[in-house]
């Protein structure tokens, strides 16, 4: 699934928040600040390979295909997804998972700041290195 097709299917108020993401996007982002975002995340996921909790290890996620890691079981929802992870996707993914993804297991409000949004993605892109 590209971006594009990305925007078409998700829900209306997750186009508006991946929409304030992608604007956030183009202003600086905050890596040190996004660190401090991740402690959300870090109770479900780790950056470090191999290292899986409730929610899958999301070392190298940007440029990897979505539900590509062998050793996570994912949603059926997940796999059939088609996402590759890239920066706007991954956005549009924590602003409204169950919008980019319906069905699929990750138990998120979602976080509605697009600065917050950036910021933690910029420091997941820098601390997680890209795919393999």
């Amino acid at each position: 699934m590209n971006t594009i097709t990305l925007f078409r299917t998700v829900a209306p108020g997750s186009l508006a928040l991946a929409l304030l993401f992608a604007s956030a996007q183009a202003g600086a982002q905050n890596i040190q600040r996004g660190e401090k975002l991740f402690i959300e995340c870090r109770s479900c996921h780790a950056m470090q390979p191999g290292v899986n909790g409730v929610g899958p290890s999301l070392a190298g996620i940007i440029g990897r295909k979505a539900a590509s890691d062998g050793s996570f079981r994912y949603s059926p929802a997940m796999k059939r997804s088609g996402l590759t992870w890239d920066q706007v996707t991954l956005g549009a993914f924590i602003a409204d998972s169950q919008g980019v993804v319906p069905g699929n297991r990750m138990p998120y409000a979602g976080m509605s700041d697009g600065k917050d949004i950036a910021d933690l993605v910029a420091w997941m892109a820098k601390a997680g290195g890209a795919a393999r």
